[in-house]
Parts: C-alpha cells; sequence; structure tokens
C-alpha cells in the first residue's frame, strides 16, 4: 500500500488527497453512485468519475454494477473493494486474547478466543506472536494481503508513538517495532478502551452521533469519549483513565498504586473482590461450597451466579452499578454527551447494572443536562474491543485516523 495514493497523500499530493476523501465517504456512507459520491465530496461528476476510475485500477474501489431504481435509468454502484487486503484485530484481555479479521470493506471475516495470560515476560511477546500468526494460517490469507494488524492493551497506550506502558516497555524500541519484526506486517497499537469505543461507534447504533462516551467496565474501569466525531486522546494519548478518578474513601490501595481509585469501587475486579470478602464473613451464595472446597472463584463464576439470581451477586452488582452511575453522573455533567454505551464483561449483567446505574444518574447529574443523554448497553458486548482493533487498523492504513 506504501506504493499508492496513500504515500502520495501524505506527501501534499492533491488528487492521493481527494481519494482519501472518497474512501472516508465509502466508509462513513457506504457505496453510492459517481453523482450522489460528487455531492457528497462536494467534487464535479468528471473529477470524481476520473478518480474512481484510478481506484478501481489500484484495487480499492468496486465497481458492483447496475441497481435497480424506482424509475429511469439505473446507476453504476461504486464502493470498497472488499477483496483489496485485510486486517487483522487483537484484543488482549486478562487471560485471553479475543482475535478478528476483517476485509476491505469492513465485514467480519472470522474470529475466534484463544487462552492466553500475558506478562512482561519477553517470551510471552514471541508467544502472543505465534497466536496471532496461527491465527492468520488457520483463515489462509495470503500473507501480503493483511495489510495491517491491530493491536489493543490494557493500561497507557500511546498509539502515536507506538509505545504501551503497561506492557513490553522497552526504551529502545517501540511495541509496533517489536511486533512488526516478529509478524511482518505494518502494526498499530492502541488502548483497549478506545478501540472498543471506535468500534462501537462504528459497528454499534451510535453511528449517527457527533458526542459519544463508551464506559468499559471489565476487570478495569475504562473511558473512550468521541467528541465531533473523532477519538479523543488527549495530548499525551493517554485519555480515559476513569478508573483511576479519585473518587472513593475506602482507602483501598488500586493497582495503580494510588488510593480511593474509582476502579476499587466501581469494577468487574471490586465485584469480584467485595463478592470474595462477602464470602469469607459468613455469607451464603450459590458459590459457597466452591468457595469451602478452596476452589477458584472467578468473575464469569459470579456473573453466572448474577444471571440465575443469586442474592448476593444481586447485592453486590447494585453497590458496584450504583457508584459506576454515580461517576457517570459527573461525566454527564461535564461532557453533555448525546450517548453513554456501557460495554465490557460487566455489561452482560444488563439490567441489574443499568438500573442502579441509571437510579444514581437520576439522583446526582442535573436533569436539565441528561435529560438529552441516551444511556445504552454495548451492541457489540465484549466483541466491541476486537471489531475496533481492526477498523482502527484499516483508518490508520488509509491515512483516516
Amino acid at each position: 500500500m506504501t506504493n499508492s495514493f496513500l504515500k502520495l497523500a501524505t506527501e501534499g499530493n492533491k488528487a492521493a488527497i481527494l481519494k482519501q476523501q472518497i474512501i472516508c465517504q465509502y466508509i462513513l456512507g457506504g457505496d453510492s453512485s459517481i453523482t450522489d459520491l460528487s455531492k457528497a465530496v462536494n467534487l464535479s461528476v468528471p473529477t470524481v468519475t476520473k478518480l474512481i476510475g484510478e481506484l478501481i485500477d489500484e484495487g480499492f474501489v468496486h465497481n458492483f454494477g447496475e441497481q435497480g431504481t424506482a424509475g429511469g435509468r439505473r446507476p453504476n454502484i461504486y464502493g470498497l473493494n472488499p477483496y483489496a487486503g485485510y486486517f487483522v484485530g487483537v484484543d488482549l484481555r486478562k487471560d485471553s486474547v479475543m482475535m478478528a479479521v476483517i476485509n476491505f470493506k469492513g465485514q467480519l471475516i472470522d474470529e475466534t478466543t484463544v487462552d492466553f495470560l500475558m506478562d512482561n515476560d519477553p517470551r510471552s511477546l514471541d508467544r502472543l506472536c505465534g497466536v496471532i500468526q496461527n491465527f492468520i494460517r488457520a483463515r489462509k490469507i495470503a500473507r501480503d494481503k493483511v495489510l495491517a494488524v491491530g493491536v489493543n492493551i490494557s493500561g497507557r497506550v500511546n498509539s502515536q508513538t507506538g509505545y504501551s506502558y503497561s506492557y513490553f516497555f522497552v526504551e529502545e524500541q517501540p511495541l509496533t517495532m517489536l511486533l512488526e519484526e516478529r509478524l511482518g506486517t505494518t502494526v498499530y497499537i492502541e488502548n483497549d478502551t478506545r478501540a472498543a469505543t471506535y468500534g462501537e461507534y462504528m459497528y454499534g447504533d451510535a453511528h449517527s452521533e457527533k458526542t459519544m462516551l463508551y464506559i468499559n467496565a471489565s476487570w478495569g474501569l475504562g473511558l473512550g469519549m468521541i467528541i465531533d466525531g473523532k477519538i479523543f486522546y488527549g495530548k499525551s494519548g493517554f485519555s480515559g483513565e476513569f478508573g483511576h478518578f479519585p473518587l472513593l474513601d475506602n482507602e483501598i490501595i488500586c493497582r495503580c498504586g494510588k488510593r480511593g481509585c474509582l476502579e476499587t469501587g466501581a469494577s468487574g475486579s471490586a465485584m469480584h473482590r467485595i463478592f470474595l470478602e462477602k464470602l469469607k464473613e459468613g455469607r451464603v451464595s450459590m458459590l459457597s461450597e466452591k468457595y469451602k472446597k478452596g476452589e477458584e472463584i472467578t468473575l464469569n463464576d459470579i456473573l453466572a451466579a448474577l444471571l440465575k439470581e443469586d442474592v448476593l451477586a444481586i447485592e453486590i452488582l447494585e453497590s458496584v452499578g450504583h457508584t459506576l452511575g454515580k461517576a457517570i453522573a459527573g461525566l454527564i455533567n461535564m461532557f453533555n454527551p448525546e450517548v453513554i454505551v456501557i460495554g465490557g464483561t460487566l455489561s452482560v449483567a444488563k439490567e441489574y447494572l443499568m438500573l442502579p446505574v441509571r437510579n444514581a444518574i437520576n439522583k446526582y447529574s442535573l436533569m436539565l443536562v441528561n435529560k438529552d443523554t441516551q444511556i445504552r448497553l454495548s451492541t457489540l458486548g465484549e466483541r466491541a474491543g476486537v471489531m475496533g482493533a481492526c477498523i482502527l487498523a484499516r483508518s490508520k492504513s488509509l491515512g483516516l485516523f
């Protein structure tokens, strides 16, 4: 792709920049006729016709032929060529890695989840690359057709410099370079919550909104922000550390080393900790026998019990949801967003989570401000991150982000 219009666009070539605009319009608006496209990008029909012809020759755009209309001549419809290449997304979780691949048009080809425990051992990076390579090989995709790989990592990630400060931090080389050396293709890294935010924005129900906040309520707690249709990164690329907002007076030491972080009372790790504390105190749950036998109780075990109406799990999630809702009320007062999407592991609880969240929002936010904010559960659920990794890899490869 470096020999295409993309390289020229970075050098300020006018025609190449216009091609980027056309590609962007196809991404956001879908397939269209040349006439409709010329109106959307505010260019003459002859100019658009010429540019589309060049994009077809370069393999980026495909002529899908005539499409039926209510009457009159049927126009040819053009759009992104799905076979121009593929983008792989990798979403690193606490104890697994989810991978997916999309075609150039943004359509999901396949996805899978593999058990994987990540740590800062250099061998872990090699193992991760082996897992990714096996995924690509199993899909029988030619390596020169893999245009980029997007990798999501929790914690502090600077996607512009390619450094991760939570995992595999090597001062001499950015993580993207270490991954590219092993995978043999372009790699982009992103904070997991921001990737999930973009995935939800592009594939979910909020695509038409200009301002969207995404709450990643998983083992940790993150925040992604779409402002004026774009991801907000902040000065150093570290925006969205919502879980480390010093809201609580519980004096619990957070994994970041600080005390009183929101994450210690409103996250999957908080729910897990409190649940085990209650069992230790003698509270009864359908997981009590497992606890007495000394067997491991995971967050997924607790959520499964909750969905079976386990009273203790419901009680704890209500407390966690209330704390989360109180913090979200503050976000509403500050940002006045069109929509807030709640995703991540805890979102599987659905109304068990949403009810205390909404009650707290109504109690603590300004009614004049919150009346125009929609609160939704994620459309994609736990797939938001991996889909965001795929689509961000495409957008960054095309110079659109």
